[in-house]
């Protein structure tokens, strides 16, 4: 996915810098009456998106996540009312797509290997087993003292397909509270925007043409909303002729096939992203009956034999 944007007109300026953060690269751009003022919105994003990445990494040790993760089938975890509702939120989107986004899918076993070093298929008893503790019903909420349970030993969250999502929104929440007029926060993928660019125009997003990954198919004008695209062009295995996604199904353990990319576009970057994840495992008919169920949310699917899919608003031929 890229993204077009013109500088300097109208006397303000377009300000843009990358940064790593939450293992991936985060772009982030902002209108501004000048490039000092500018720069420190960017630092100002920038610290946001490292305070969400502190509460909610699983790798980081002291993250209120590793807390959950430690405690499963042993206590009850009081986090914070901001984790709480996150998690909530993921869990109401469990729902909605039938299990196919599952942050539990953490503690699935790791019997596929998308490196090259898979010389037979895991059994189907090794499957099942993978799967014995992912289950997003699992997970023992308590709205009264936002404490969260993991029910099983050995269960574990992570939140990798919503967290650059909702640190994109969160890092947007802030600059708009601080007057900013404009800007894009685009987390490898999973993009925010609001206003118009320093000349006036709107925010372009290109959909990538799916027979030419380096061609852009179309121009969407994206106003006040959001993109996350999802993709598995590289990371795959092939078994018996067949071929395999890196991503797997949370429900049965088994990797998924059928897609190579989905965009969906909607007022969150966090729903996007959820989302993205969650139709690349129903596929492209219940992926696309779900979108069209949902108001506001519009998807472009590409299936692995390269068509394009795209749900009843997106509007280009």
């Amino acid at each position: 996915m890229v993204l077009m944007g013109h500088a300097q007109e109208l006397n303000y300026v377009t300000v843009q810098r990358s940064v790593n953060l939450m293992g991936d690269k985060f772009d982030i751009t902002v209108v501004a009456d000048n490039e000092e003022i500018g720069y420190i919105n960017i630092e100002e994003a920038v610290s946001e998106i490292k305070r969400i990445e502190k509460l909610i990494s699983s790798w980081d040790e002291e993250s209120e996540t590793s807390k959950i993760n430690k405690n499963a089938g042993i206590k009850p975890v009081k986090v914070s009312v901001e984790l709480y509702k996150l998690i909530e939120r993921a869990n109401q989107i469990s729902e909605i797509t039938n299990g196919a986004f599952d942050i539990t899918f953490a503690g699935l076993d790791k019997i596929w290997q998308f490196d090259g070093s898979m010389k037979y298929k895991p059994t189907k008893e090794e499957i099942k087993q993978s799967v014995s503790k992912v289950g997003y019903k699992k997970i023992i909420l308590n709205e009264e003292d936002h404490t969260v349970f993991l029910q099983f030993k050995g269960m574990k969250i992570g939140l990798g397909g919503i967290a650059k999502g909702y640190a994109a929104d969160k890092a947007k929440e802030l600059l708009v509270g601080k007057q900013v007029s404009a800007g894009v926060i685009n987390a490898s993928g999973d993009l925010t925007t609001w206003g118009t660019k320093a000349t006036g125009e709107k925010w372009l997003i290109g959909i990538a043409n799916p027979l030419s990954k380096d061609k852009i198919f179309s121009w969407l004008p994206v106003l006040e909303s959001s993109v996350a695209t999802s993709e598995s062009y590289d990371k795959y295995i092939t078994f018996d002729g067949k071929k395999y996604s890196h991503i797997l199904d949370p429900r049965t353990g088994n990797p998924i096939s059928g897609i190579n990319s989905v965009s969906v576009f909607s007022k969150t970057a966090e729903w996007s992203d959820a989302l993205a994840t969650a139709i690349f495992v129903l596929g492209v008919d219940s992926g696309m009956a779900l979108i069209n169920q949902l108001k506001g949310t519009e998807a472009i699917i590409v299936d692995d034999n390269n068509k394009m899919h795209k749900s009843s608003g997106i509007l280009f031929n």
